[in-house]
């Protein structure tokens, strides 16, 4: 069993030089992106002050310590367009990230979402945050500790009016909670209420996403917020699209320097957590780098070579770097899958494609599929497989396992490649080759589909083709389109889809957070979705059923787990019976894999942290809390 490794005796000065002037070269976004490439902006402002320990070389530029910088890479394809914690579309991934597992390295949330364990902890919060006893408003505290960059305290004003700009400016953020958060006021300057939208029943209409705000969304300070609106005109594009080079953090990190080629991080010296309220001490690493490489091939090429610390990249056969060339090189899990499953990569069925609105269809192809040759080909088994965890709407997570009854659905559940099952399903609906060409036909029509995924995300190319496969081998034309994720992306999240082109696509699903699993489902069959555009939301497919949808609705504001738990057991029953879409794989939250060259101790499966750090790269959620307990390899 692989554990950790003897590290290499001679450390690895690996240095990443900042050049004074600047890159010039471009850099492609590589398909496994989610966001469609952005043009290199000009060098953000140059540093305003050079860090100590650097050392001036004799061409001018300056080169970090090696000791004091900790590298990353899959974070930042391309360059960094803002540090507007407002904005949705900065591309600045190692400080901008408002997610269930929020980016805290500059910009901080009251709390921090443990993915492993699926609790909250105080960040700038001070303590536990509360419901009133009618569940119509959470009351939280702000620490006394906790300031800003420019040495001001972190109000509970700040709170309120970060709210209130996300709502007058109509932010995603604003956008997305305002129907369910109907004011977030200060109290006095420590204390902050958020008032829920109430429902029929006099309670918070959805207590999962009020509560989900406090550790999805940064508090930006009052001050710097006016100074911006007075800046831009209070014009709401203008407002979103600033720059924001004097915005002022509360986080650890800060900006030093970018350009197109890197992105690199400076701690803050006065950071406020140091206090001993929080984590009592500065993270280890002086510098936070990334450099912007053109592919994943690239960036693990770095990895290998000691220049990357901390890897949020795909690597085919990881395991390999250890066992066959004798890198200093871990994952979270010793074994396979090696990663924390914690997304749902899935193949939705577009019900308006002539046949698919036939079950009979949809789950003979989704039981032939062999789900065992798509986690060993396209994930090389950093997948936990469909035998290990039975499939359901459940990641696996033993917090979210327990949430539905297994045996109730386990008649229900395939692990796929039953070729005679599926057979068996299409003969008897009368679904047959009469004609003799090998082909089914749906009264008088052969059975064709064309299963897409995006071109260059190899990993879904290689389970699609998986699909493809089993189509063919029951009777079913299936084949293969990999149109650019530029054009795929526009047709996927709009209603109707093209019939004949994208009759099988894959799409993503949630991971872990706060309000998991109920989102993850909501998004995969809620009807509110259905058969509408700009869906970047779920339920692509376009599947309506009222009793899933009653189930999603009521679930926010169910406090009985044995309720709770039998209406989850219930949409898994729903959701096996109708087959609208079919799990592909289980998938990383974040691939979190370490090169030990010149940093030891991340967090890794049985370390013994309490609570445990989740392996999501030192910089999402309680994740951060790694930054504190990582130590030199060579001091």
């Amino acid at each position: 069993m692989k554990r950790r490794i003897t590290i290499l005796s001679i450390l690895l000065v690996l240095a990443v030089v900042l050049s004074a002037c600047g890159g010039t070269a471009t850099t492609e976004v590589p398909a496994e992106t989610t966001a469609a490439p952005t043009e290199p902006t000009e060098k953000t402002e140059e540093p305003t002050e050079a860090p100590t320990e650097t050392e001036e070389v004799p061409s001018g530029e300056v080169v970090l310590p090696r000791k004091e910088t900790m590298y990353f890479n899959g974070q930042q394809w391309g360059s960094v367009v803002c540090w507007n914690p407002y904005s949705s579309s900065c591309n600045n991934a190692m400080t901008i990230a408002q997610q269930d597992n929020a980016r805290v390295l500059m910009f901080e949330t009251p709390y921090l979402y443990n993915m492993l364990d699926g609790q909250v902890y105080p960040l700038l919060a001070d303590g536990d945050f509360a419901w009133d006893e009618g569940r119509t408003q959470i009351t939280f505290k702000i620490k006394p500790a906790a300031h800003w960059s420019d040495g001001t305290p972190v109000t509970a004003e700040d709170v309120a009016y970060t709210w209130a700009t996300h709502v007058k400016y109509d932010t995603a953020t604003g956008a997305s909670n305002k129907a369910y958060i109907a004011d977030i006021v200060a109290e006095d300057a420590q204390t902050v209420v958020i008032k829920a939208v109430l429902g029929e029943n006099g309670q918070a209409l959805n207590p999962l996403l009020v509560q989900s705000y406090l550790s999805s969304n940064y508090v930006i300070q009052k001050a710097w917020t006016q100074k911006l609106e007075a800046r831009v005109g209070e014009d709401s594009a203008a407002l979103l699209t600033d720059p924001a080079d004097d915005v002022v953090w509360s986080g650890p990190y800060t900006k030093f320097y970018t350009d197109d080629t890197k992105v690199i991080l400076i701690r803050d010296e006065n950071y406020w957590g140091q206090d001993a309220s929080m984590w009592g001490k500065l993270p280890i690493p002086k510098y936070l780098g990334h450099m912007i490489y053109k592919d994943n091939a690239a960036g693990t090429t770095a990895f290998k070579a000691g220049e990357v610390d901390v890897s949020q990249q795909f690597i085919a056969n990881v395991q390999d770097l250890w066992l066959k060339e004798g890198l200093p090189v871990s994952t979270y899990l010793p074994e396979a899958p090696y990663h924390i499953g914690a997304s749902l990569p899935t193949a939705f069925f577009n019900l308006g494609s002539y046949g698919l609105d036939q079950l009979a269809v949809r789950k003979a192809i989704a039981i032939a599929v062999d789900y065992d040759t798509i986690i060993a080909n396209a994930m090389t088994n950093q997948s936990a497989t469909f035998d290990q965890v039975p499939r359901s709407l459940m990641n696996p997570t033993p917090g979210e396992q327990a949430l539905y009854d297994h045996d109730a659905v386990k008649d229900l559940q395939f692990a796929g490649k039953d070729i005679e099952g599926a057979k068996k399903l299409l003969d008897d609906a009368g679904i047959v080759d009469t004609d003799g060409d090998g082909w089914r036909e749906f009264e008088g029509q052969n059975l064709h589909y064309v299963a897409t995924a995006p071109n260059g995300w190899s990993d879904w190319q290689a389970a699609i083709e998986v699909v493809a496969a089993a189509g063919k081998e029951i009777g079913i034309d299936i084949t293969t389109n990999y149109p650019e994720w530029a054009v795929y992306q526009t047709i996927v999240t709009n209603w109707p889809l093209p019939e004949k082109d994208f009759d099988i696509f894959m799409m993503w699903s949630d991971g872990a957070g706060p309000t998991q699993p109920w989102s993850r489902i909501r998004h995969l069959m809620s009807s509110e979705f259905a058969e509408t555009t700009n869906n970047w939301n779920g339920n692509w497919g376009g599947y309506k059923n009222a009793d899933a949808d009653a189930l999603i609705q009521a679930i926010p504001s169910m406090t009985d787990e044995a309720a709770l738990k039998e209406a989850y057991t219930e949409l898994v029953r729903i959701y096996l019976t109708d087959i609208p879409s079919f799990t592909l794989m289980y998938r990383p939250q974040s691939f979190h894999t370490v090169n030990e060259s010149v940093w030891t101790n991340f967090p890794h499966e049985g370390d013994g942290t309490v609570p445990p750090v989740p392996p999501l790269d030192l910089m999402d959620g309680w994740s951060v809390a790694g930054l504190y307990n990582v130590t030199l390899v060579n001091p």
